[in-house]
């Protein structure tokens, strides 16, 4: 399924089925832009792509879709990898951008983001579903009018009642720092198998 402009009337979503989608994949990291906002909690999708950035030699030095990105190759598949500028709540609309004018399949895109309803460390990898009440996930949702992509969540833990916004906004204790640059390795290989295998064989892999 690749996203078009407009739709027929027929389809609930923005996109529709066509096969000669080129084959190039993106990994979309959300987060906040600014340095007030670098390891965060909030910011783990951002820190997953920096981490394959640096690990693959790619650079992030394009500035289109609303967006901070690079094209290279990992694992002999040709890859976009992005970080949102629109803060989390807009991330939809770079993310519909970048599908549109690069042409990029649905199937063909990864959402890494932050859970608060996950512990700190734990990743949990689907092929569809909700937003789970993260607004970087509910924007895509929105502005592609389906949610039949594929999403990573890094769990960053629960946050005490009535701080979820501090939480979310506010920085790793030491170990849990630790923890979650430990987890980043592991999410790693996880786009890895996501990106030569699929996600069928990446959930297997690794959902606990």
């Amino acid at each position: 399924m690749r996203l078009t402009a407009a739709c027929d009337g027929r389809d609930k979503a923005v996109g529709i089925m066509e096969t000669d989608a080129p084959k190039i994949k993106a990994i979309v990291g959300l987060g906040n832009p600014g340095t007030e906002y670098a390891g965060t909690r909030h910011n783990v999708g951002f820190d997953l792509i920096d981490t394959l950035a640096a690990a693959h030699g790619i650079k992030l030095d394009k500035s289109l879709y609303r967006a901070r990105f690079g094209k290279g190759v990992i694992a002999n598949q040709r890859v976009i990898l992005a970080k949102p500028i629109t803060y989390m709540n807009e991330s939809g609309v770079s993310v519909k951008q970048m599908l549109l004018k690069e042409e990029i399949a649905l199937e063909n895109i990864l959402i890494v983001c932050d859970d608060i309803h996950l512990p700190v460390g734990k990743i949990r990898l689907r092929s569809k579903g909700s937003s789970g009440g993260q607004n970087g996930l509910k924007s895509i949702a929105n502005h592609l009018t389906t949610q039949e992509w594929a999403r990573l969540r890094i769990g960053v833990g629960e946050p005490p009642p009535g701080l979820q916004v501090d939480w979310v906004l506010g920085k790793f204790n030491k170990s849990d720092r630790t923890l979650i640059d430990e987890t980043l390795i592991t999410c790693m290989g996880t786009a890895e198998i996501w990106l030569t295998e699929g996600i069928e064989t990446a959930m297997n892999r690794f959902n606990g």
